[in-house]
């Protein structure tokens, strides 16, 4: 089984990952996928909508096992359509793996080449982006300010302790409250290194 060379774009909700991941997508030899963007396409008439609408509602991480078969049914999609080739593009994820097990999920489907961590401490700035973004997008899931605390709180207990688990990956830790062309400028540099270092294996 083939499996994908991955650059993760990892970090809390409001740190930028979205914005980065679709700006470095539209470079030719990237693909984005963003998990979010799979989730919101469902049917919510559906009964795999449904399930998921019960969970993001509550703020809540839909089960694992789920979430990495949406994605990977997504991820094949794509590549059937020819839209993402393996052969060729790098896959750019943000939003998956969300914890330590979604990433142990998945390792049979990806090979994580780079981690970039959008890191940012102050979490007033962070609600105060996806309240902003909420009614830009009309993002239901981002309105309310106790659920928005409660992803940041979620992210903290399961989502960061994937970082340990990609200790053996390099990994850029990058100021998310900078201007969203400082942050792409530094991911831009790390992407440099890396297809630098594909061409000399």
């Amino acid at each position: 089984m083939t499996r994908y060379r991955t650059i993760l774009i990892f970090g809390a909700p409001g740190s930028g990952k979205g914005t980065q991941g679709k700006i470095i997508g539209k470079i030719p030899g990237f693909y984005h996928c963003a998990c979010g963007d799979v989730f919101r396409s469902l049917d919510p008439a559906s009964q795999l909508g449904a399930e998921f609408l019960e969970y993001s509602s509550k703020g809540q991480l839909v089960p694992d096992e789920m979430t990495v078969r949406l994605w990977h049914e997504s991820i094949r999609k794509t590549v059937d359509s020819g839209k993402f080739k393996p052969e060729r593009d790098y896959l750019i994820l943000d939003g998956i793996p969300r914890n330590v097990s979604q990433a142990i999920l998945m390792e049979m489907h990806i090979e994580v080449r780079r981690v970039f961590h959008l890191s940012c401490p102050d979490r007033d700035k962070l609600v105060a982006r996806l309240k902003k973004r909420a009614l830009r997008d009309n993002r239901l899931d981002d309105a309310n300010e106790e659920i928005i605390r409660h992803r940041l709180a979620t992210y903290d207990s399961e989502s960061k302790p994937m970082l340990q688990h990609y200790s053996g990956v390099t990994r850029h830790d990058i100021d998310a409250s900078l201007t969203p062309i400082e942050v792409v400028h530094k991911i831009l540099k790390g992407l440099l290194e890396e297809t630098g270092t594909l061409e000399r294996e």
